[in-house]
């Protein structure tokens, strides 16, 4: 039986929105000290695929791509410890739609995290 309607998405990255944040995570990542597989899914080098936002306008629902630092005080209290993720907004709260491990399992493919997202807006929005 499928959950509470989801009124829209939060796809939030590991990773700060800041000039520095940024800077910090490609160094990071380069030296592999820092990981954000939502990153490796939603870029290809320094900007954002094409592919990406095409997904973002076909879902059914409003999707937020937001940085870590870019998190309302109630979505940043709970993706604490499981970020990077894509969470999902009902009438009841919020929900994990997709986890680290389902979106690492992407491995970075953009059609891998289509086929993952959209079973599980199915019947729900």
């Amino acid at each position: 039986m499928p959950g509470a309607p989801i009124t829209r998405l939060s796809m939030v990255y590991d990773a700060d929105g800041t000039l520095v944040g940024e800077v910090r995570y490609v160094v990071g990542h380069l030296l592999g000290r820092a990981r954000c597989d939502l990153c490796d899914i939603t870029h290809g080098g320094l900007r954002r695929r094409a592919s990406f936002d095409d997904l973002i306008a076909s879902l059914p629902v409003p999707a937020d791509v937001v940085h870590r630092d870019e998190q309302s005080p109630e979505l940043a209290v709970f993706t604490a410890g499981r970020l990077a993720c894509v969470v999902g907004h009902t009438g009841d709260g919020l929900e994990v739609l997709v986890g680290r491990e389902d979106l690492a399992a992407c491995e970075g493919s953009v059609d891998r995290l289509a086929d993952v997202l959209r079973p599980r807006l199915a019947h729900r929005t």
